[in-house]
């Protein structure tokens, strides 16, 4: 083979990898981003609370967990991440009711016990379904509580919804900006079909809210959390875990974070002030 024909060749070749390696990002990019889907059926015995189910307005029909809370105390509603289960907050649930306090966590379409795929207009459906169904059954006030994934789910259910006070665990500016961190050598902008633009809806929830962040998070970075919370209108808090990454951020006591946060807000107490707080 000539040199001529072999510079030609070679530039095609990569150009051709390229391209197939784009077209495969972009055919896949959902499979990566809700990794928890699955045609599982919910046990018959929920592993704490009690099976419910929550329609959409657009026909899906929602699986999740729940606890109902003493009279006059609030209810949490969690959005989890991406590849979570709802059965994985017992924890949180009995942190709760020792506090009388309520909680409803929801599987997204497409995942367990739940009929549908996901996609970001489908899980924003989601949120507002679940918030109304909530508001049905609880009669009481509603803290939204969204972490990671769910963090975009909670700033547009929050935004549209009249819940006291919003929760954001390992928030995110946007999706697209996480991919475009990820993917620098991608033209993201044009492929992601799920962009979750937190930034352009977080101004929208006014709302007391607390951020919570792992340091060591290597998925959804700190920086990342911050740029939200720098937007975020008044009032808020951001309480920065030092010992934390993404998938370990419970153990560092945050539940008591999150108690504390929903009575205070009962009682009207929450200030606008910035704190950091360390694991160690």
């Amino acid at each position: 083979m000539s040199t001529t024909k072999l510079l030609l060749i070679v530039p095609l070749m990569a150009a051709f990898a390229y391209v197939s390696l784009v077209g495969l990002v972009y055919l896949s990019q959902r499979a990566l981003l809700y990794p928890g889907t699955s045609a599982t059926l919910p046990p018959e015995h929920a592993s704490w609370g009690e099976n419910v189910y929550v329609r959409t307005p657009d026909g899906e029909t929602l699986h999740a967990l729940y606890r109902q809370g003493e009279f006059g105390k609030p209810s949490v509603l969690f959005f989890l991440g991406n590849a979570d289960r709802v059965s994985n907050y017992g924890f949180l649930a009995q942190a709760l009711a020792a506090r009388g306090i309520g909680l409803l966590v929801i599987s997204y379409r497409g995942y367990p016990g739940s009929t549908g795929s996901p996609g970001e207009d489908g899980l924003l459906t989601d949120g507002i379904a679940a918030f109304d169904w909530l508001s049905v059954h609880s009669k009481s006030e509603i803290v939204v509580l969204g972490q990671s994934l769910g963090s975009g789910v909670a700033v547009n259910t929050a935004g549209q919804r009249p819940a006291v006070a919003v929760i954001l665990v390992s928030a995110y500016l946007s999706v697209l900006s996480l991919a475009q961190m990820h993917y620098p050598f991608f033209p993201v902008a044009l492929l992601v079909k799920d962009p979750f633009r937190s930034d352009l809806k977080i101004a929208k929830v006014r709302q007391p809210k607390l951020f919570i962040h792992g340091r060591r998070d290597g998925i959804i970075p700190l920086s990342s959390g911050e740029a939200l919370y720098r937007i975020a209108p008044e009032p808020k808090r951001m309480l920065i875990y030092d010992g934390s990454g993404h998938n370990d951020i419970w153990d560092d006591g945050m539940v008591d974070d999150v108690i504390c946060f929903v009575e205070a807000e009962k009682r009207r107490h929450l200030g606008p002030v910035k704190q950091r707080r360390s694991s160690g």
